[in-house]
């Protein structure tokens, strides 16, 4: 499976953390399920947006991309998924770019432009358009395509850019067609190729690569292989293409133009990274989403449910479920609907009810079978009284050990028979989002609300 990455100038934001948690959940389910999968997830470490930044900061290319590489991988690790397999950079695949480019010229689908540029010539290639349904004729120079006098037709993309005069020598590299860098779209087709070779299974992204970035991959990987005249039987560059829908805030599209982001770390500051998880695959991974902080309280109060339930039988464990087993049928029929994880998550939700309903030894196997099952979905693995207690994470409200001392003073009020101070004390923290659970024993457990 390869994943378009991220484009290293500037911290990720929330819509980056729904492609990294999407695919994070499409692996270990694979896995889970018995797949071998090997996972590439690329760095886009060359672009404009790169070079500009540069540019503005005086620094080298290389200290501002390392520097949010760096920052990446700990908005990743801060929202405890796991690493790719292999995490190509574009700069460390130049040659293949332009050995790529090579064959695309030899086959007559290239050529080189008079302000140097090498382009992609869309209209010899008779089936472009077929991932994202756009006809040549539907297809205007004005949607996310550049256009340059250089270009023979406004619909042809770039391969190769020649470098301008007034740009650092560390953005260009030497070229049969004069220095200069790759354009965007071939990045993606020589690392994935040259690394899961020129046919392989799943290629994922953002909604908004559909086109015209997926669209131009399967255009020159498929006519480098295969020129201008595939045929009917040749093996297709991807066979299943997934995209995970749009985070929107107020309805409309989060990007950093609308300046409408959030970035992952501000947001981790608030919310625990288990419910942020939560929040991405309550929906189903092709559905745009609503972000907005109601949204993640909602998402928590899902996840309190469910570590509620846990919270009864604490020795609860992950454990090798019978394929036969009436919750694990549910729950794997709905993940292998493409990954229906709203579905998979209403049958942990099914299952917390009978947890809380059983007694005994029926608790146990039905608390170790929703521990089993919400790890699937690298859920409910934490210690449920420490989630419970843990809330928000900001420094609003009360803190545990202020908690502990209210608890305290309210088991001091009881044994002097001042049970309205008691009583008070409760009430008092229960608006301020603590709830107390009186236990056998004079034992008081509290959990956020």
């Amino acid at each position: 499976m390869y994943v378009c990455g991220m484009t290293v100038y500037d911290f990720c934001h929330i819509g980056h953390a729904r492609v990294m948690i999407v695919f994070d959940m499409v692996v270990r389910w694979l896995r889970a399920s018995g797949y071998e999968v090997l996972y590439v997830r690329n760095i886009t470490d060359i672009d404009d947006k790169i070079i500009n930044r540069a540019i503005e900061n005086g620094e080298p290319i290389s200290a501002l991309t390392g520097r949010f590489i760096d920052a990446m991988h700990a908005d990743s690790d801060e929202l405890g998924l796991m690493h790719p397999d292999l995490e190509p950079r574009a700069t460390d695949y130049i040659a293949q770019m332009q050995g790529m480019i090579g064959k695309l010229i030899e086959n007559e689908l290239a050529y080189q432009a008079d302000d140097g540029d090498v382009n992609f010539a869309v209209r010899l290639l008779p089936d472009y358009g077929r991932l994202s349904g756009k006809s040549l004729d539907e297809l205007n120079a004005g949607e996310r395509v550049a256009v340059t006098g250089g270009k023979r037709d406004p619909l042809d993309f770039v391969l190769w850019k020649s470098a301008k005069p007034e740009e650092p020598a560390d953005t260009r590299w030497k070229s049969p067609w004069g220095e200069g860098r790759p354009g965007w779209h071939i990045e993606c087709s020589a690392m994935s190729c040259d690394l899961l070779g020129e046919h392989f299974d799943i290629h994922g992204g953002g909604a908004d690569l559909q086109f015209p970035h997926h669209e131009n991959e399967i255009a020159q990987s498929e006519g480098a292989l295969y020129g201008k005249n595939r045929s009917a039987d040749d093996a297709p560059f991807v066979n299943y293409w997934m995209h995970n829908g749009h985070i929107r805030v107020n309805e409309e599209k989060m990007s950093k133009s609308l300046g409408n982001f959030f970035l992952i770390r501000d947001v981790l500051k608030s919310f625990d990274p288990e419910v942020i998880r939560f929040f991405m695959l309550k929906a189903h991974y092709r559905s745009p989403i609503n972000y907005s902080d109601a949204q993640l309280e909602e998402a928590r109060s899902g996840l309190v449910r469910l570590y509620t339930a846990l919270s009864q039988a604490p020795e609860a464990r992950v454990e090798t479920l019978e394929i036969e087993n009436p919750w694990v049928k549910r729950f794997s029929a709905a993940m292998n609907d493409d990954f229906n994880t709203p579905e998979a998550i209403a049958v942990l939700f099914d299952l917390a009810s009978e947890v809380n309903r059983a007694s005994g030894h029926e608790k146990s196997g039905l608390a170790n079978t929703l521990k089993s099952l919400g790890a699937a979905l690298h859920f409910l693995q934490r210690d449920p009284t420490h989630f419970l207690q843990s809330g928000i994470k900001s420094d609003d409200g009360l803190s545990p050990a202020q908690i502990e001392a209210q608890i305290a003073a309210r088991v001091s009020a009881k044994q002097a028979k001042d049970f309205a101070k008691a009583d008070l004390i409760r009430k008092t923290l229960l608006e301020q989002g603590i709830v107390l659970e009186d236990k056998p024993g004079g034992i008081t457990e509290w959990r956020r609300a």
